[in-house]
């Protein structure tokens, strides 16, 4: 079976979507481009995360032709190929439903540095790109011209897309994302949340370099 292990990795990544609530029901969608064959795994359209099996992944290129696979591909294809043809470090996209991004995506308001954890994204702000009809090109379009420098950014009226350099790191962004998003909206419920500073984030960017153990690859939180 063509791309195997990346396959399994989109199953086992789903699941883990689900049942951390990231996503309800089929929503959400994960994909992983494996940059030697110029190909990527992402999940099928419409389908239960637990009932989806490695076969049911399809294989496209970044143009969206189908390769291997009975399946048609998540309607979100365009998000993820678009992601990978703009931010070179990227190997893996998940885009979630989660509560608390998606409560500031219906707001139109940025997740801001109300704790230093955001840094794992690379900014210290996640942007909020506009409404764009789901599916489309033009909602793809549309995340990627407020992205900038952010490996996360937030879907109008939608919810979240973040993309990292493994699967694993993709999903730990998600998370990440969703604790902040959580924080924020807590702490505009009681008050007005302390944002950090741009010198306080740039000594975190900075820390963040030598985050975790040597030779481990690790950037980041």
């Amino acid at each position: 079976m063509l791309m195997q292990e990346e396959r399994e990795l989109v199953v086992e990544y789903g699941k883990k979507m689900s049942a951390d609530r990231l996503s309800t029901g089929t929503s959400g969608n994960i994909s992983i481009y494996n940059a030697e064959k110029g190909l990527m795994a992402i999940s099928p359209s419409g389908m239960d995360y637990f009932s989806t099996k490695p076969e049911d992944v399809v294989i496209t290129d970044l143009d969206a032709n189908i390769v291997d696979g009975s399946r048609k591909p998540s309607s979100e294809w365009a998000l993820h190929t678009t992601f990978y043809k703009h931010k070179p470090h990227a190997r893996a996209v998940v885009h979630t439903h989660s509560m608390y991004c998606t409560t500031f995506a219906v707001l139109g308001q940025p997740i801001r540095a109300v704790h230093y954890v955001i840094g794992d994204a690379g900014v210290d702000t996640i942007p909020c790109a506009p409404y764009r009809l789901f599916g489309t090109v033009e909602l793809a379009e549309a995340a990627m011209e407020v992205c900038g420098e952010s490996d996360a950014v937030l879907l109008g009226n939608h919810g979240l897309v973040v993309c990292g350099k493994d699967i694993k790191s993709a999903y730990s962004l998600a998370c990440n994302m969703e604790y902040i998003a959580e924080l924020q909206y807590r702490a505009m419920c009681i008050g007005t949340p302390n944002v950090l500073t741009d010198e306080q984030m740039a000594q975190v960017m900075e820390k963040f370099k030598s985050y975790g153990q040597p030779n481990s690859g690790k950037k980041g939180y």
